[in-house]
């Protein structure tokens, strides 16, 4: 995590929206068409475009009273006991039209291409019913094709109980793998299943039931894991083949071994600790134990209204003790790992994606240190030069 492959006074040279060639600029050799755009970097550093792997960017309202509680020190789970929480942010996308959950999420799209991040996951889950989480999931494959970022749609309707199943876990779980998994499948309406599991939310039994209905249907998994509680989560996403585990702040050392031995990326989220002042997840030991680590920025109106992938990689190096180079790396290429898409995503290698960033910086490490400033210049998507 720590090679970078730099580069220096270096260019590149992109076709049909994928990197031809990248090398020394007094190594290029070969003509360039007289119609190609020509981008003069000088001065500025060229990176991957970030790739949040872990995002809840589709909801409605907002919860900055939650915030100012928090701030008076209640906790998450206190929040949630007094009816705020997730359940609050459902309460109001059940109100909004597919029109309106459109809307807004394409204007965090935006603004998240002009903080560098040119392909980002988003999570359903905020519906909680068969009507509005399908309502979602339509609403994220018509902005995957519409929109110039990039996204990868994630079910996750084991997010919570909704009240009308108040007391009655087991009838929403058959809810989930009776109706929707099949008709999301069919529909092909995500790409991945997530489950929140997390005492008072989803245990493990209920988490595998989900999680194994929805491998059989050819989902790939993800889990929130061991976030508030270390009850296995991690052990749980080894043994089903999920492509990511992600929080892990209570990860167990069985859990970093499991992680390690099935190769699973671990999905850290920094802004989630410095928003709800709470632990961080053990990044040196998962790095360590020889575990990909990804950072994302689980952007979401309840515990971390950010999208900055820069700023999650400070928060990194100074909560987490990553690197700058190790935090990099875990914004963009194994970002990348975390939702299958290494291959064509997150590095400047010939044959990959063109997604890229230009950065007014003097070296990437300026990305992490100054931070709460947006040092992006200009945004490569799929080879072409966007205007923001």
């Amino acid at each position: 995590m720590r090679e970078l492959g730099i580069v220096t006074d270096g260019a590149v040279l992109c076709r049909e929206g994928r990197v031809a060639w990248v090398g020394k600029t007094g190594e290029f050799t070969g003509p360039l068409p007289d119609d190609m755009t020509v981008l003069d970097g000088t001065g500025m550093v060229v990176l991957p475009g970030f790739v949040d792997s872990h995002t809840h960017a589709m909801f409605a309202g907002s919860r900055e009273r939650e915030f100012a509680l928090r701030s008076e020190g209640a906790t998450y789970q206190d929040i949630a006991g007094q009816g705020g929480g997730i359940l609050s942010t459902v309460s109001q996308v059940r109100k909004a039209s597919k029109r309106e959950l459109k809307h807004s999420t394409s204007r965090y799209l935006t603004e998240m291409l002009r903080h560098g991040t040119t392909t980002a996951e988003i999570k359903s889950g905020y519906g909680l019913a068969m009507e509005t989480e399908v309502t979602m999931l339509e609403a994220l494959r018509e902005l995957r094709d519409e929109e110039l970022s990039g996204v990868v749609p994630t079910f996750l309707g084991a997010h919570a109980l909704p009240p009308e199943f108040a007391g009655n876990l087991p009838g929403y779980v058959a809810l989930l793998v009776e109706r929707l998994l099949p008709y999301i499948a069919r529909k092909n309406l995500a790409v991945f299943c997530d489950v929140f599991c997390e005492q008072g939310y989803f245990g493990l039994e209920e988490a595998e039931t989900i999680l194994s209905a929805a491998k059989v249907l050819g989902l790939k998994l993800k889990v929130h894991a061991d976030e508030l509680t270390s009850m296995g989560g991690a052990e749980l996403a080894a043994r089903l083949g999920a492509v990511s585990a992600d929080h892990l702040e209570k990860i167990s050392g069985r859990g970093v071994e499991a992680l390690a031995e099935a190769g699973v990326v671990a999905g850290l989220l920094p802004g989630v600790s410095f928003s709800l002042n709470h632990g961080y997840a053990p990044a040196r030991r998962l790095i360590d134990a020889g575990v990909p680590v990804a950072i994302a920025s689980d952007f979401n109106p309840g515990s971390c209204m950010s999208f900055s992938m820069p700023l999650m990689m400070t928060i990194a190096c100074t909560q987490m003790r990553m690197t700058p180079e190790e935090a990099l790396t875990a914004a963009t290429i194994n970002g990348a790992a975390a939702l299958g898409l290494s291959a064509t995503h997150g590095s400047i290698e010939p044959g990959k994606q063109a997604d890229m960033i230009l950065a007014s910086v003097p070296d990437y490490r300026f990305l992490a240190y100054h931070f709460g400033v947006n040092h992006v210049r200009s945004v490569i998507k799929n080879g072409t030069l966007l205007e923001l």
